[in-house]
């Protein structure tokens, strides 16, 4: 996988993600949701934290926009080290695998930060009201933006039954999480690092091939 074809999925998805969080978020009123499915539902949400909405003040003793400024911070980090990785791969003609994988692993970081980094100066607030694009009160400011989720699949919405230890009589659903399609394409780079890691890292099979001829020499 070239240099061309590597910008050209990153792009698409870009595009992608960046055009349903807008379209959701000049759109839909925060908490919105319709069914497209039984088990698929269009639900908005914002994330103003990490994964599963976690903030860094929860753990730390610092205020909540610090918090967020600090995490802003590291992805822009995270980001940039991420880019390095997979025009290290590319120029070194790594596996295709692995280039597909860090260029979806990019293309979702990449996503999401530009949610965290502009959105907050971008829009203005989406409670009980559809946001604007551009107005003239933003939400946040610059690196204080909240990350669009959108998809949801509660596909079994049922209760425990009521022999289960513990859990007996309350609500079950599965799938939970609400993500979006920068979400998606970290999620899927991820799992091609894991299900295909032989072919996206076979230079680590030779090199042990090569230690063991080694510890049978000696």
């Amino acid at each position: 996988m070239n240099l061309k074809k590597s910008l050209l999925l990153i792009a698409v998805i870009l595009i992608i993600d960046q055009f349903s969080k807008i379209y959701i978020k000049t759109h839909f009123e925060l908490g919105h949701s319709i069914d497209v499915f039984s088990w698929f539902k269009i639900h908005f949400i914002e994330n103003s934290g990490a994964a599963w909405g976690a903030k860094l003040s929860d753990f730390l003793p610092i205020s909540e926009a610090a918090g967020k400024l600090i995490l802003t911070v590291f992805r822009l980090f995270a980001v940039a080290g991420i880019g390095y990785w997979l025009y290290d791969a590319i120029k070194k003609k790594s596996p295709k695998t692995l280039i597909l994988a860090v260029s979806l692993i990019f293309a979702g970081a990449l996503g999401n930060i530009i949610d965290s980094v502009f959105y907050g100066l971008l829009f203005d607030h989406s409670n009980n009201q559809v946001a604007s694009l551009f107005p003239d009160t933003s939400y946040g400011g610059i690196f204080y933006g909240k990350v669009v989720d959108m998809l949801y699949f509660p596909m079994i919405d049922s209760t425990w039954p009521e022999w289960v230890p513990y859990f007996g009589g309350q609500s079950f659903r599965f799938f939970e999480p609400v993500f979006n399609i920068a979400d998606t394409a970290i999620s899927t780079g991820v799992g091609i690092l894991l299900v295909f890691n032989k072919r996206a890292f076979p230079k680590n099979e030779e090199e042990d091939t090569n230690v063991d001829h080694v510890s049978e020499n000696e």
